[in-house]
């Protein structure tokens, strides 16, 4: 290990300072105080200096909530006091026979009045945060109460979890249990389902769905990738915490003075009437709230009195969850129409006749996929009862069938795209446009990924000059952007000589890429990077592939295509769907013009090597935790000298590396008799001489 210089030391931790106030601010309080692009500076730095000096990475440091490597199995933790669950009132009637059965317990005239705490009830996952010494240390689901599911790595990515606890004004605990509700923004929630419903994923019904699903993803890097958010709402045990005060809002404070996130609409309350009066309240404003609320809490704020009156079977007698209405309402379809995104996807879309829902004028809802359409029978000028699943996205729930006029027509599937009329290829329940390069719903997308640092790498043309050009109708496609000029670009806003001829010379050197990037660049759906670089390595070339044709089943066209589908499936690590979905693509006759518009243009690949270096044509796969490499690093490592790298098992794996606390992959590696090493062989193989390598 290397020793660290006390200059290194003092900016780790200095750096460390920072980018956790950077958090706070950002991720709790909503007040950041720096740029996006400073904040990354400042994190780039300490990972610059945590992989130079190895000795100064920290459990809590804030580069440790993007390094777990993925989870074999999710062990499990026992909770130390039960994380009980809350009895539900459906009225205010219910919620004054809750008040009345307290005061009954707690042998008090029915004319006293208690104070309570009121809460939104928060629709996510309840989740307990354990703290030693000021720690994050583990973390878990509610599961059934007393044993949960140990998911410490995929809480860790959450930006608003402290990994340390904040010492302010307080000492941290020696032990502190925390209790919180994970969940998903509503904004973030509805760019997620379309990002999911672009690619062919089944979209999440509602927030909490969405929520959950990510915390119990087995690969923490998934679930980084979510903008999860907590609230904490209580404790459980506790050792040498300086509680202050004996009230449950009070206890809120506590938590906001450690550092932890609590939800700022939290009150207090001097009687039933009074909450019944606040839960109205917060039914009336749930749709100002950016999370979804499917009710309000009232506890007894007293913890004494908490104390007292214990709990039932499964609940406290202190608290109770007061149920808001669902917004549901009945209407009529008047169209279905259909909706392209950027990769293609195909989106139905019930255009109602306008109804108010929740306080929301709603006038058009997701269908989801063309299987939901078939499953509820759904057709134009059906009367249906919609919802607004997740608070946010109007949802076709049911078609009341009684009330279905006569000579309405089955839905029929698109053969052809709505936007560009090419050809559509189904998988699983979504349709795609193939013509990703000119298929007008798409080329946005597809055109701002092609010059895209790990694709062309253009430097200059951002989403906000790729749309003007667009509008101004001076690009259609990828292969328009080497006939600009500055005569072209001159009449343009905000385009100074400068700029243009910057963008002009990075347009230039953008013609000679390497083959792995200039198929990256396409956009081809389902294949990444790693996609990419195989597909170039067996083809060498685009030829082969722009060779392909739409032909009549037996023509030589097919014969070609079922060679090359063939070809593309006995790669490993490609498979028969990105398979599909190449052929799909390089058939589509607008692709091939595009790709012929580049190369017209003077676009031309750089001859692909083959495959040298010490590990040529073999595959390896890592698992377990690596002591000295990342998990990146390592695969860095394979494909610098010629190897490939895979993240699932299969037959095709030649080497499993195992880290500490390899689980079922190593296991299935020695039935199918796959050469296994641990990390110091890996290392060995490769000639690294130090740890910190």
């Amino acid at each position: 290990m290397k020793e660290i210089p006390q200059k290194a030391a003092k900016e780790a931790k200095e750096l460390r300072v920072s980018i956790e106030r950077h958090n706070r601010l950002y991720y709790q309080l909503d007040s950041p105080e720096v740029t996006d692009a400073e904040y990354d500076r400042l994190m780039r730095r300490l990972e610059e200096l945590e992989r130079q000096y190895p000795g100064l990475v920290r459990p809590d440091s804030p580069t440790q909530r993007v390094g777990a490597e993925p989870i074999e199995e999710f062990g499990t933790v026992t909770h130390t006091v039960a994380m009980l669950s809350l009895d539900n009132a459906l009225n205010t009637e219910e919620l004054l026979e809750f008040d009345a059965q307290i005061k009954r317990f707690l042998k008090l005239n029915l004319e006293t009045d208690i104070e309570y705490a009121v809460e939104p009830k928060m629709d996510g996952l309840a989740v307990e945060l354990i703290y030693e010494d000021g720690k994050f240390t583990k973390g878990s689901t509610r599961g059934d109460g007393f044993t949960g599911e140990d998911i410490t790595a995929n809480l860790k990515t959450i930006r608003s979890i402290p990994l340390s606890l904040r010492e302010h004004k307080l000492k941290a605990p020696q032990l502190i249990e925390v209790r919180g509700e994970v969940f998903l923004p509503l904004n973030r929630f509805e760019k997620l389902n379309q990002e999911r419903e672009e690619t062919g994923e089944e979209p999440f019904a509602n927030p909490r769905n969405a929520a959950a699903g990510s915390l119990r993803q087995k690969d923490p890097a998934v679930t980084r990738k979510r903008p999860l958010n907590i609230f904490c709402y209580g404790i459980g045990a506790t050792k040498g915490a300086s509680l202050s005060g004996n009230t449950h809002t009070e206890i809120l404070e506590y938590l906001k003075e450690l550092g932890l996130k609590t939800n700022s609409e939290a009150i207090k309350v001097k009687s039933i009437k009074n909450a019944i009066d606040a839960c109205i309240r917060l039914e009336e404003s749930r749709d100002s709230f950016d999370y979804e609320i499917d009710g309000a809490v009232i506890k007894v704020n007293d913890l004494n009195l908490q104390e007292q009156l214990g709990q039932k079977a499964r609940s406290p007698r202190w608290a109770i969850a007061f149920k808001f209405k669902p917004k549901k309402e009945p209407t009529v379809i008047e169209a279905i129409t259909l909706s392209v995104g950027r990769t293609g996807a195909i989106t139905p879309v019930a255009e109602l006749k306008p109804v108010e829902i929740g306080g929301v004028r709603v006038k058009r809802a997701t269908l989801h996929n063309f299987d939901e359409i078939k499953r509820l029978d759904i057709r134009e000028h059906d009367t249906v009862v919609v919802q607004r699943a997740g608070d946010v996205i109007p949802k076709v729930m049911r078609v009341e069938l009684e009330k279905r006029p006569e000579g309405t027509e089955e839905f029929k599937i698109p053969t052809t795209c709505p936007e560009c009329h090419s050809d559509v290829r189904r998988d699983k329940a979504i349709l795609y446009c193939t013509a990703n390069l000119t298929c007008p719903a798409q080329v946005k997308g597809s055109i701002t990924h092609f010059v895209s640092k790990r694709a062309m790498n253009i430097d200059g043309l951002g989403e906000k000059q790729i749309a003007q050009l667009l509008e101004s109708g001076i690009i259609k496609n990828v292969a328009d952007l080497y006939a600009l000029n500055e005569e072209r670009l001159a009449d343009l806003d905000r385009w100074g000589d400068i700029s243009a001829a910057n963008a002009l010379e990075a347009i230039e050197k953008s013609k000679n890429p390497e083959l792995t990037r200039l198929i990256y660049a396409l956009g081809i759906r389902g294949v990444g990077e790693t996609g990419a670089r195989l597909i170039a390595e067996e083809f060498k070339g685009l030829k082969p592939l722009t060779d392909l044709r739409h032909g009549l089943e037996g023509s030589e066209e097919e014969k070609h295509a079922e060679i090359l589908h063939k070809q593309l499936c006995d790669i490993h690590g490609i498979g028969i769907e990105i398979a599909n979905s190449v052929i799909d693509f390089f058939s589509e006759a607008h692709n091939r013009q595009v790709i012929k518009g580049l190369v017209d243009a003077g676009v031309k690949h750089k001859q692909q090597k083959e495959a040298e270096g010490r590990l040529a044509n073999r595959t390896f796969l890592f698992t377990g935790t690596l002591r000295d490499l990342s998990r990146d690093r390592a695969r860095d490592l394979v494909e610098r000298e010629g190897g490939r790298t895979l993240s699932s098992m299969s037959k095709n794996v030649d080497v499993l590396v195992a880290g500490e606390k390899a689980g079922s992959k190593r296991r299935e590696a020695e039935k199918l008799g796959i050469e296994i090493m641990d990390e110091e062989e890996f290392k060995a193989l490769l000639n690294l001489k130090t740890e910190s390598e």
